[in-house]
């Protein structure tokens, strides 16, 4: 008798897929990927780590995150994006009875990695083994404070862990950032692609109890971050004060476009974060197919549970004023 297996989530960025099946030229606002990222180039890493293995404990990287951090290498999961990290963290935590807290609407991938771990998802935190808190949150941007979420941790029933995704946090605020904070019930997931805007490079980070840590290093694949994403990560990590600018011009554009969207008789939810979560007077199904015939590929947020409202990226001014004008001709 086979288990039963949930469905893939439905995520963004599926721009690939629609270029390559329609002769529609798209700009993909489904993916909240950086628009002014500080390394504009992929180069190659050297030949030699492309004709040999990786070294699968990753030494150097695990080091070179613990020293941004403040943490120490056994306190350094690694994974083939987030997800991966997501995954393996819940394989490792949850079994068949076990419950997770989700407050819903969130990243739908935290669902998956709990109901393919045997364990069943629960709105109330109170007999939950693990507590997911997405920071900022996905999809609608909202960012909670590092004394927030170290309150929260405060007051953490006995026996449960805390999940904190930070995928978008630098490019937030890094300040409410917890990444630092060394505590066994506290694991703290980590992307380095989003902000760099590298997402087909795959790479993923986490940071927590070195015995945990071991449980999650022990169950994850084998060199499963290529020699690409490595030495891309290992030179990102040198250039991440550099975000600095880009949260700046984040700010500016994503501060433009909700005033143009609220032009449009929309109502944008306040976002920290480089994407906007946007209610709809009609169903986002209707909406978002309009919008593709524009050339414009936004989130429609239905799997989010959130059947009338859509999630756009903030990107560069004139791709939002694209962006805008194509709502214009596609709201009823």
């Amino acid at each position: 008798m086979t288990s039963h297996i949930p469905d893939k989530m439905v995520h963004g960025g599926t721009v690939r897929w629609y270029t390559k099946h329609s002769e529609i030229d798209l700009l993909d606002f489904s993916a909240s990927i950086n628009p002014f990222p500080p390394i504009a180039t992929v180069t190659p890493p050297d030949e030699d780590a492309i004709t040999s293995y990786p070294d699968d404990r990753y030494e150097e990287l695990k080091e070179a995150i613990a020293i941004h951090f403040r943490r120490s290498p056994e306190e350094v999961t690694l994974g083939n994006g987030s997800v991966e990290v997501i995954r393996t963290f819940c394989a490792a935590t949850l079994g068949p009875g076990m419950r997770a807290a989700i407050i819903p609407p969130t990243f739908g991938e935290y669902e998956m990695g709990v109901h393919l771990a045997g364990g069943a998802v629960t709105t109330d935190p109170g007999d939950a083994a693990v507590r997911f808190l997405c920071n900022p949150n996905n999809p609608d941007g909202t960012l909670t404070s590092r004394d927030a979420v170290l309150a929260l941790l405060d007051d953490l029933p006995d026996g449960q862990r805390l999940f904190v995704d930070e995928a978008f946090i630098e490019l937030a605020d890094p300040t409410e950032s917890v990444s630092d904070i060394r505590h066994p019930a506290l694991f703290v997931s980590r992307s380095i692609t989003k902000s760099f805007a590298v997402p087909g490079l795959r790479f993923g980070f986490g940071l927590g109890d070195p015995d945990l840590v071991a449980d999650l290093e022990a169950r994850r694949l084998p060199w499963t971050v290529n020699a690409w994403a490595e030495a891309f990560a290992l030179r990102a990590l040198r250039h991440i004060d550099d975000l600095a600018e880009s949260r700046r011009l984040i700010r500016e554009e994503r501060a433009r476009l909700i005033h143009e969207l609220r032009a449009l008789g929309l109502a944008p939810y306040p976002s920290a974060a480089n994407y906007l979560l946007i209610p709809l007077p009609c169903p986002a199904p209707v909406l978002a197919a309009a919008m593709i015939i524009q050339g414009i590929l936004v989130r429609d947020c239905t799997s989010f549970g959130l059947p009338d409202a859509i999630r756009v990226a903030v990107r560069r001014r004139d791709e939002n004023r694209k962006l805008v004008e194509a709502l214009a001709g596609c709201l009823p």
